[in-house]
């Protein structure tokens, strides 16, 4: 016996795919409405993905464009506001000191210190007394002598001796 036509075949089994169909459709029929919930939820995610992805590789491009503030006009403690005038005069360094702020190490009440950013840090010194703050300040010299933080380190080293 000779296999019938190809068309003849697909027609077939189309028609008994459709005849499957129908039968499960009432099943179906009651999945429906949280499929399609269930889709739309998922097209929504992708699309706020891509959206996010966008803006990402926007924030990328910009940066480059514009470099970020060390430290920001906002970031100032309300004691910075009133300017604090101290007689107090930094003496000459002492060669012995500056050889010993060079060995200095990470303080350890703040390990993480190198990592902080300048509004990070400005974050933490309220919480640490004159000794501390000159403790970070030799060692901010010794190291990386950032200008705003050894400006911020001055300011607020003064504004707690004025307090006391």
């Amino acid at each position: 016996m000779k296999p019938l036509p190809l068309p003849v075949r697909l027609a077939a089994g189309l028609a008994v795919t459709a005849l499957e169909q129908a039968r499960k459709l009432p099943q179906q029929l009651a999945g429906l409405p949280l499929t399609v919930v269930s889709e739309a939820m998922q097209l929504s995610m992708r699309v706020q993905q891509h959206v996010t992805e966008l803006a990402i590789k926007g924030d990328d491009v910009l940066s480059g464009l514009r470099p970020a503030e060390e430290e920001p006009e906002w970031a100032t403690f309300d004691e910075d506001e009133t300017p604090v005038t101290t007689s107090q005069e930094t003496p000459a360094d002492d060669p012995w000191e500056e050889e010993e702020r060079a060995i200095a190490e990470v303080p350890e009440f703040l390990p993480m210190y190198d990592e902080l950013s300048i509004a990070q840090l400005r974050a933490r010194l309220r919480n640490l007394d004159v000794e501390q703050l000159e403790e970070l300040l030799r060692y901010e010299k010794a190291h990386e002598s950032r200008p705003e933080f050894v400006g911020m380190l001055n300011r607020r080293i003064a504004t707690v001796k004025a307090q006391s």
